[in-house]
């Protein structure tokens, strides 16, 4: 029962690692498609406006890939740990 949890815990942990290394390698993309978004939303803006926006926007989602990436990881070492120590 304790094995299968584990198994789940560490699946869920990859699934976040992965989510967050999309988020980080796509977030130029993810971050300019928002700022668009913005720019219709508004009817135009000035460039250094727009600039700024695209600018938070990928910061945006290079901190939370960093975060669900880091968080996917460790979830990820520690059930395979705990798995590995089980067996034995």
């Amino acid at each position: 029962m304790l094995l299968d949890k584990l198994k789940v815990l560490m699946t869920l942990g990859s699934m976040l690692g992965i989510v967050g290394f999309i988020s980080i390698f796509f977030s130029i993309y993810f971050g300019t498609s928002l700022a668009d978004n913005w720019l219709v939303k508004q009817g135009g803006a000035d460039t250094g406006m727009y600039q700024i926006i695209v600018a938070g926007y990928i910061n945006n989602f290079l901190a939370a890939g960093s975060i669900l990436f880091g968080i996917g990881l460790l979830v990820t070492i520690l059930s395979y740990y705990k798995i590995i120590n089980l067996k034995e």
